[in-house]
């Protein structure tokens, strides 16, 4: 059933890979009209014009399998989390997030009081003018 439409997905891809050539020529072109110290302009050799639209259904297929991977992964992960919030009834979880909070935001007050010592001096010693 799917070599009834081989016509229309073979014009699709040539068309495709037409606009794809169109594209990396074209920036091509921008990219060699640039002046030399310009910081945006690149060293393409021109075979990356050609090979540019050849490799594409490559780099499909591999980012295509990048996802389906992640997704198993987090399918994985997902059961697992659910398997282990049903078998260990101990909130395990809130105790270990107070305490990573609590480090965290310890590290953070030193930080700002040592930045606001360093500012503004230390408010706990009275200068000699708010004596008088």
């Amino acid at each position: 059933m799917l070599l009834n439409y081989s016509n229309y997905i073979c014009l699709g891809y040539l068309l495709f890979t037409l606009f794809l050539y169109g594209c990396t020529a074209y920036a091509y072109r921008v990219n060699t009209l640039r002046a030399a110290d310009d910081p945006n302009k690149r060293d393409f050799p021109v075979a990356a014009v050609l090979l540019g639209p050849i490799i594409w259904p490559i780099l499909l297929l591999g980012v295509i399998s990048i996802f389906l991977i992640k997704v198993l992964f987090y399918s994985i992960f997902l059961i697992l989390f659910a398997i282990a919030l049903l078998v260990i009834r101990k909130p395990f979880l809130i105790t270990w997030l107070k305490k990573i909070a609590t480090w965290i935001g310890d590290r953070l007050l030193g930080a700002n009081t040592v930045l606001l010592k360093m500012v503004f001096g230390d408010p706990t010693k009275k200068s000699k003018s708010s004596d008088r």
